[in-house]
């Protein structure tokens, strides 16, 4: 069914009026509950949301798009409304309204063991705040075959508005889990025969065009801050540290920039 609304402060409104940390906390974004609800910006964020399973609140759609995901939104349990430019711009806030905007809820969250039971090649992040670099590290891993992310508690959200938006949806078909223990999760993949491979700049590591890969074998990538690097602990737990070949006048590359590299030369 589809709702027209006439009003930008109809109250069925209400949730799109939300901002992220209304919808859910830090506390519960950066930890292993991943509790309440995100946004989902852009027809085709949503459209990918509602094919993931994700259960929607709200979603308020131009004429077009709530014609197509009607169904999807009102299956799923979801309030599907339609309105004119004028009051989706005044409900939203956004200057130029998206032709789709919808609050979900979240999914019960995976283990870190579900992740690695499930994943041959795993991406593990420690200390990534930035919810663009998240939401592109997922872009990278999901389009060159990766297919599990661990976040320590550090890291920002894959289901942030921002870090969505980067990744295009594609953090709906990546498995996820947080990890408080990003030592203990290292050690873990060791024992389920990962090879863990440490990206850092240091001197004495490897570059990457020189590893030998087992089309075989399990494999991780651990990613770091792009100010501090990994810690010592999560490096001290790697099979093996590796760099990429770059302009020594220049100490680093974007994080997101290194995942893309190191996704497809350790694919």
């Amino acid at each position: 069914m589809i709702t027209t609304i006439t009003s930008s402060q109809d109250p069925r409104l209400d949730p799109l009026r939300l901002n992220e940390r209304q919808l859910t906390t830090i506390a519960e974004r950066r930890s292993t509950l991943a509790a309440g609800r995100f946004i989902a910006e852009g027809d085709l964020v949503v459209a990918r949301a509602l094919d993931s399973g994700y259960k929607p609140e709200v979603v308020l759609c131009d004429a077009e798009q709530a014609e197509r995901l009607h169904l999807q939104i009102s299956q799923l349990g979801g309030l599907c409304l339609t309105a004119d430019i004028e009051i989706r711009r005044q409900a939203t806030g956004l200057g130029v309204p998206l032709s789709a905007l919808g609050v979900f809820f979240r999914l019960e969250p995976q283990t870190v063991d579900q992740v690695i039971a499930q994943a041959n090649r795993i991406i593990v992040v420690e200390a990534v705040d930035n919810p663009s670099n998240i939401g592109a590290i997922v872009r990278c891993a999901t389009g060159l075959g990766w297919d599990g992310l661990i976040c320590d508690t550090t890291s920002a959200d894959p289901l942030s508005r921002r870090g969505l938006r980067v990744s295009m949806g594609s953090a709906f078909n990546l498995s996820f889990a947080r990890t408080a223990d990003i030592v203990q999760t290292l050690q873990t993949l060791h024992a389920q025969d990962f090879k863990v491979f440490a990206l850092t700049p240091d001197s004495d590591s490897v570059d990457i065009d020189q590893i030998k890969i087992d089309p075989m074998q399990k494999r991780a990538i651990v990613l770091g801050s792009e100010r501090a690097g990994l810690s010592q602990q999560a490096l001290a737990c790697a099979d093996a540290r590796v760099k990429i070949a770059m302009n020594p006048n220049v100490d680093s590359l974007n994080v997101a920039a290194a995942a893309a590299i190191s996704c497809y030369a350790l694919r």
